[in-house]
């Protein structure tokens, strides 16, 4: 039986819950390639967030707005190994808890507190409208925050008269290593990787900030705007490359099993299908399903076969074939390739050759 990602490689810019995502992938058939664009900082280990809960403990909290449930889970522990855990405890527990979605919800409660508030729409968006709905002039709110700043939702609050502490549960940064990153982003500009799903608003920043740096934004926003899918988790995550015009595809809710979906749908239903030389042929990544049989094609043939099979039937001259092959070439090149093209597809008749002008499928009527 043939996966539906047999023959897609995806690659995994994730720091956490990346090996999830990739075991998800891999069942379904893909090749992940690994390549963290961002390491978390330790929460032990986090200055910053020490500061903030040391703030917090300062005075009394009106209201504690939770995004989410293994950030709010880590912070206890943190305040727990730092000798603060039951002065966070008593002053969450005199506190309003908003919880932005279930996990939160679940998070709360395991730590024997409750939640005044959750939205249905599990959105950072509807938090707010909940808190402006009520007058937070004069409140002092606390944002546990995850990984990312939330600027339109923190200075929103301020903006209505409320005094913000933000903690930031877990920080990311740049990662130790950049190599395998870098390795990542030259995958995607050479078309050996098919999708790039993303979980996180800073892995995206990361990734475009190291293309900027290297002169390879304009490849990779063009690269994304086309062969490779990017996939993103969510609105939030999709925000920089949405700011650069990059369309993405987002699963209706957000988690990781249903981005893997979304990864799997999207590419099946971009691959090209087709009819030619009475055999069935799907394109895959780089291979090709023939009348339900695997087929490996190496780089350059399948170069051409997906040039040919952008407008099946239509004639391809010589010279826009040269320009898909993979770092150019001449006519012999095509001819080659052409021909090894022929003895992976396993038919002669898949395609033609018109004299003079070039190739083309011999679609099926």
């Amino acid at each position: 039986m043939i996966l539906p990602l047999t023959g897609f490689v995806v690659g995994i810019t994730a720091a956490r819950r990346a090996d999830e995502l990739g075991a998800l992938l891999v069942r379904k058939g893909a090749s992940v390639r690994y390549g963290p664009a961002i390491r978390i900082v330790p929460l032990t280990d986090d200055t910053e967030l020490h500061k903030a809960t040391s703030r917090l403990l300062e005075s009394q909290v009106d209201t504690v707005v939770a995004t989410t449930g293994i950030g709010f889970r880590g912070w206890l522990e943190a305040a727990e190994g730092w000798g603060l855990g039951d002065a966070l405890l008593a002053r969450l527990s005199s506190a309003s808890l908003l919880a932005r979605g279930p996990k939160v919800t679940g998070a709360i409660r395991a730590a024997g507190l409750s939640e005044a508030y959750s939205p249905a729409s599990e959105s950072n968006a509807e938090l707010l409208q909940h808190l402006l709905s009520s007058d937070v002039s004069g409140k002092r709110i606390a944002v546990q925050l995850h990984g990312e700043p939330l600027p339109y939702f923190v200075d929103a609050l301020r903006a209505a008269g409320a005094e913000v502490v933000e903690v930031s549960v877990y920080r990311w940064v740049g990662p130790a290593d950049p190599g395998p990153v870098d390795r990542l982003l030259d995958g995607v500009l050479d078309g050996s990787i098919h999708a790039l799903p993303f979980t996180s608003a800073p892995a995206v920043a990361s990734l475009l900030a190291l293309a900027r740096r290297t002169g390879r934004l304009p490849g990779l926003v063009s690269a994304l705007s086309g062969p490779c899918v990017a996939a993103c988790v969510g609105p939030i995550t999709a925000g920089p490359l949405a700011a650069l015009g990059v369309p993405t595809v987002q699963p209706h809710r957000a988690r990781i099993g249903a981005l893997a979906r979304t990864v799997s749908e999207t590419l099946l239903a971009r691959s090209p299908r087709f009819s030619a030389g009475g055999l069935s042929i799907e394109l895959r990544g780089q291979a090709a399903v023939v009348d339900g049989e695997w087929r490996e094609v190496a780089p350059a043939p399948m170069a051409l076969l997906r040039a040919l099979a952008a407008s099946p039937g239509r004639v391809v001259s010589r010279r826009e074939l040269i320009s898909a092959l993979p770092g150019g070439g001449e006519e012999h090149a095509v001819e080659t390739a052409i021909g090894r093209l022929r003895t992976s597809l396993g038919g002669g008749r898949v395609v033609q050759t018109v004299v003079k002008r070039g190739y083309r499928l011999a679609v099926d009527a």
